[in-house]
């Protein structure tokens, strides 16, 4: 919301010694989010002044155009030669004149120089030039009593400061002038005066009939006739619109603009001469279309709440208008609406049709039911004043609006929540200041004003005491520690994943949980996978990504999207974080009362319809795993360092994995490599790592050759304390053992095998070497040289070395059918 200071000023009484910055900080003090304190003159410098245009000359150029020599008036006795380009002012008029030295937004810095024959010494400036508008085919023509060399910004009112505020969704009623300058009174203590207008008796208006009670509390009409179309905005509406961030654009809609910013409630006028009847308020019907204002052609939803004359809907209540009804240059009578909508109904609407409007950003926040009649009175005056229009006999009201309801709040809570000492006469005091009606004694009974729907429980009463007492007062205390609490072992474990692979050379990043409908399919998951079981969010941030993820991958893909696109080509990332599965067949969740604490059956029902959260580790590389320099050549990342990653993930939780090939979407078939916990054929899969299939890569724009490894975190069991080994001060024996064995036999099972038969004596066992030849040792075998490591608290003797080893191969023997080699 952008509320200039000078319209603050109408309602509350602001001295000359607050000044715009120090407005802003008393709104921030009490809970706004002020983002900037800003002035349309801020990219303005130099002499920009009032002239008068005493004469000027036409002189048609070869390029067809006309241009006019002016002699302007700028308060300096002798007038000034000018060059314009326009052609929408006469002599006498008053101008906006740029004097060399002038700096005018963009920058763009104004000098005499030589155009068309003549030296133009300034420049007569448009709205566009300003920054102030887009019209930039005529120049502005003051329409105001003023001097010439006079300050033009003065007059112009861009030295008027603006404030451009975030509002939060609970405070909607912050959405207009009149609401910021409640908040003004209450920041600085000052007087607030209210929007007022002469309200007819409710009766007698214009015909409505509301169907849908619940869908619309409150709607409210006023006819106004007789308005003279050829009437136009006058400057300072449109000025103040502009300041706002809305584009004037005629009398009748500007006027319900402003009303809007001015009060917070949003008004809409019908074409009176093109409606069918009376109007009336409903549920869209099934097959039903209306065209907006902006022309397009929309299919309604039975959720729809629209307005209908006796032809159909002529608007989408509360978000847009329709085009049939539209107010158009003949125009001359109106009916004018302001009605109270309920508040997710056009949120829902404005998100199914894509068409978020500054109603709807109303509407859905809430509306004070009590200024609607005021706010059509306020338009009716405004219309006659400078349309010559006049509001017919009646008002239309149909509903009394949400109902009120009372909240007990206890006298102490605000002091016992917030840390400080705040009595019952500052709690009351500071409530009836917000607008609530409160009575009582150490339990107050709370009645909030009619402007604040968001305040509906004690604990948002107390949030309005404690910001008006001030959160700068709020004090700042750490809790004391108990001794002997500290990280949970999954916690620890966490910790240390993350740790080790920042250790590895990777960069942690944090993604959106969200995906798109679609991702499934590029991921390239077969119909049956767990993976396609996402969760539909019931409201999206963004109706291109509806879905909970159910893997991690997606969102390191678009960072590795977004890196490329900066230049970034070689990369190694990683995240931690949960995934969201969805229980198929689950029942609808149950909605327990927040007034007290939900039953077991409630609890059990609820967590029987969560989804599943598993918490994940991926990683995903492209590009070089380590640049060139002085010590080699770069060195590019393949699937076995997407495999060591995952290695250094399960090393860090000191977790036992059999690894064994496996053909798993997305990544590419014989490049995979699949992670199983515990016995290598029962156990359970923790993740796999490798290169992503040519698809995949394909499908989310990545470089080849990707690599890509998720794992099961959940799946790991935090690891015991760490017992320091016992450490023989014996020597080690030695040995390797080349074993010959079939090509599908994996080093992994032989492995295994070798330290399974060894015994206790074996320290440790590594895989040093792998040899193919056919003409040695024969069509469809390998060799597999490992070196073992024997070691006792005892001398060992290479017999007893020997006899391990033996025992080794032995097994080896009996469980791959692998012999020594020659």
């Amino acid at each position: 919301m952008r509320a200039p200071v000078s319209w603050l000023a109408e309602h509350v009484a602001l001295p000359e010694s607050v000044t715009p910055r120090l407005l802003g900080d008393a709104l921030i003090r009490i809970g706004l989010e002020v983002e900037r304190v800003e002035s349309a003159a801020d990219g303005i410098s130099g002499p920009l002044l009032v002239g008068r245009v005493l004469q000027f000359t036409d002189e048609p150029q070869k390029n067809g155009k006309t241009i006019r020599w002016c002699q302007v008036d700028v308060g300096e006795g002798a007038p000034r030669g000018i060059v314009c380009g326009a052609d929408n002012f006469a002599a006498g008029d008053l101008v906006v004149v740029a004097l060399p030295g002038t700096v005018l937004p963009g920058p763009f810095p104004i000098a005499a120089r030589k155009t068309y024959g003549h030296v133009s010494d300034g420049m007569i400036c448009s709205a566009r030039e300003l920054g102030i508008g887009e019209d930039r085919d005529g120049i502005i023509v003051l329409e105001v009593d003023a001097q010439p060399g006079g300050d033009a910004l003065a007059v112009l009112g861009l030295r008027d400061a603006v404030l451009d505020i975030a509002i939060t969704p609970d405070r909607g009623y912050c959405l207009s002038v009149r609401g910021l300058a409640r908040e003004a009174s209450l920041a600085l203590g000052l007087a607030f005066t209210d929007v007022v207008a002469q309200v007819p008796a409710a009766g007698g208006g214009y015909p409505v009939t509301v169907s849908d009670r619940d869908g619309c509390p409150q709607f409210s009409a006023r006819v106004v006739t007789g308005l003279d179309p050829r009437a136009t905005t006058p400057g300072w509406m449109a000025h103040r619109l502009r300041q706002c961030g809305m584009r004037p654009i005629s009398l009748a809609v500007d006027v319900t603009n402003y009303v809007m910013l001015e009060t917070g409630q949003p008004l809409h006028a019908f074409d009176r001469d093109r409606l069918r009847g009376a109007l009336g308020v409903r549920r869209a019907r099934d097959g039903e279309k209306l065209t907006t204002l902006d022309g397009v052609v929309r299919d309604l939803d039975p959720d729809d709440l629209v307005v209908t004359d006796d032809d159909g809907p002529v608007a989408l209540a509360g978000v847009m208008g329709g085009a049939s009804t539209e107010v158009g240059p003949g125009t001359t009578a109106l009916v004018l609406e302001a009605a109270n909508w309920h508040p997710a109904s056009i949120a829902r609407a404005a998100r199914r049709h894509k068409l978020p409007s500054e109603a709807s950003r109303r509407f859905e926040r809430g509306v004070d039911p009590a200024i609607a009649a005021v706010a059509l009175q306020r338009c009716a005056d405004l219309l006659a004043e400078f349309g010559a229009a006049g509001a017919a006999p009646g008002l239309t009201v149909v509903g009394d609006g949400p109902r009120r309801r009372l909240v007990a709040l206890g006298a102490r809570r605000p002091a016992a929540l917030a840390g400080l000492p705040i009595d019952r006469a500052t709690v009351v005091r500071h409530l009836t200041g917000v607008g609530c009606e409160v009575d009582g004694g150490d339990v107050l009974q709370v009645l909030p004003p009619t402007w604040r729907p968001d305040l509906t429980d004690p604990a948002d009463l107390v949030e309005e005491v404690v910001r008006l007492v001030g959160y700068d007062r709020l004090p700042s205390r750490l809790p004391p520690l108990r001794s002997g609490h500290g990280l949970t072992p999954s916690q620890q474990l966490r910790r240390s994943i993350s740790q080790a692979l920042a250790a590895a050379g990777l960069v942690e990043v944090l993604s959106y949980p969200f995906t798109s409908l679609d991702v499934a399919d590029r991921l390239g998951l077969p119909g049956d996978d767990d993976r396609r079981l996402a969760v539909r969010l019931a409201n999206p941030l963004s109706e291109a990504e509806p879905l909970m993820r159910t893997t991690l991958l997606p969102g390191l893909f678009a960072t590795v999207s977004r890196n490329l696109g900066r230049g970034e080509r070689d990369l190694a990332i990683f995240e931690t974080g949960l995934r969201y599965l969805a229980v198929p067949g689950a029942a609808p969740l149950p909605r327990p009362s927040v007034e007290v604490r939900p039953s077991e059956q409630e609890i059990g029902a609820l967590l029987a319809g969560f989804p599943r959260q598993p918490r994940s580790a991926a990683v995903v590389m492209c590009g070089d795993r380590r640049p060139a320099g002085w010590d080699g050549p770069a060195r590019a990342a393949t699937w076995a360092d997407a495999v060591e990653v995952a290695q250094v993930v399960l090393r860090a939780a000191r977790a036992r994995v059999s690894v064994r090939p496996a053909t798993v979407a997305p990544w590419h078939p014989g490049r995979c490599a699949q992670f199983v916990l515990g016995d290598p054929d029962t156990g359970t899969v923790v993740g796999h790592a490798g290169e992503l299939h040519p698809r995949v890569v394909a499908a989310f724009g990545l470089p080849e050759r990707t690599c890509a490894m998720e794992l099961d975190i959940d799946a790991l069991d935090p690891p015991a304390p760490v017992r320091a080994p016992r450490l023989s001060t014996y020597p080690p024996v030695l040995l390797d053992v080349a074993l010959v064995v079939a090509e599908p036999v994996r080093s992994a099972d032989l492995l295994a095998a070798l330290v399974q038969g060894a015994g206790d004596l074996l320290e440790g066992a590594r895989l040093f070497d792998v040899y193919r030849d056919e003409a040695r040792l024969g069509p469809g075998l390998k060799s597999l040289a490992f070196a073992l490591r024997f070691r006792a608290d005892r001398t060992l003797t290479v017999e007893d070395a020997t006899v391990a080893r033996d025992a080794a191969v032995a097994c080896a023997n009996e469980r791959t059918g692998a012999r020594l080699r020659d």
